[in-house]
């Protein structure tokens, strides 16, 4: 079960990352592909959208593919598919126009179904009441940088940043405050399974409907 958002205090934007080019799916909308009789990112909205205030879908293109999700949609601030900073500036920017009030936003991949209920609240412990403080997930030892808690005053540094051709999230964070917030692997029936795994091939996807069968069978 997801921690609802009233447990937090103040309003978080969820940003839903859907910008990449999939090329090792071949290329196309990772996230669309069925996992278990729905899109993969309707899995991803059903275990965010009850931990953050509102949620918002970054992605280029043609927007209309997305429609049937219902979500307000931004695209990248900048061209040639800059990578996940760009949809954090993305968040930012939708954020300052609809969400005044909001000091964060945090961000998830769209091609990672089983992430955390526990993410935002989490994210928010490990920066222990600092603000502007970046927040990362990390688990089994690896940082997993998409997934993010993003103080929304750090916009004009990113932007400064983008314009200045850093692409590397890691490479922008340290140069801020950043902590980490470690989880650990998840148990499903017998198996014991990162919960940032994410769907790159159609062999993921197996693995994930297999993951998905043995929750329901234990």
């Amino acid at each position: 079960m997801s921690t609802p958002m009233s447990d937090y205090p103040e309003e978080i934007i969820g940003v839903l990352l859907a910008g990449g080019q999939s090329r090792r799916m071949g290329g196309g909308d990772k996230c669309l592909l069925e996992l278990a009789g729905k899109p993969l990112l309707s899995h991803v909205v059903e275990q965010l959208k009850p931990q953050t205030s509102s949620l918002v879908l970054n992605a280029n293109g043609d927007l209309d593919r997305f429609s049937q999700f219902k979500l307000p949609m931004v695209a990248d601030p900048v061209e040639d598919f800059a990578g996940p900073l760009a949809g954090v500036l993305a968040g930012f920017t939708w954020a300052k126009e609809n969400a005044p009030d909001a000091r964060w936003i945090v961000t998830a991949a769209t091609d990672t179904p089983f992430f955390p209920a526990d993410l935002v609240a989490r994210l928010i412990e490990s920066t222990k009441g600092r603000y502007p403080a970046i927040a990362l997930a990390q688990s089994n030892g690896r940082m997993h940088p998409v997934f993010g808690l993003w103080p929304v005053e750090l916009a004009d540094d990113l932007r400064r940043a983008l314009n200045s051709g850093t692409r590397k999230i890691l490479h922008w964070t340290g140069q801020n405050t950043t902590t980490t917030a470690e989880f650990q692997l998840n148990q499903f029936g017998a198996t014991p399974f990162d919960p940032f795994f994410n769907v790159n091939s159609p062999d993921d996807l197996s693995q994930a409907e297999a993951v998905i069968a043995e929750t329901i069978t234990t």
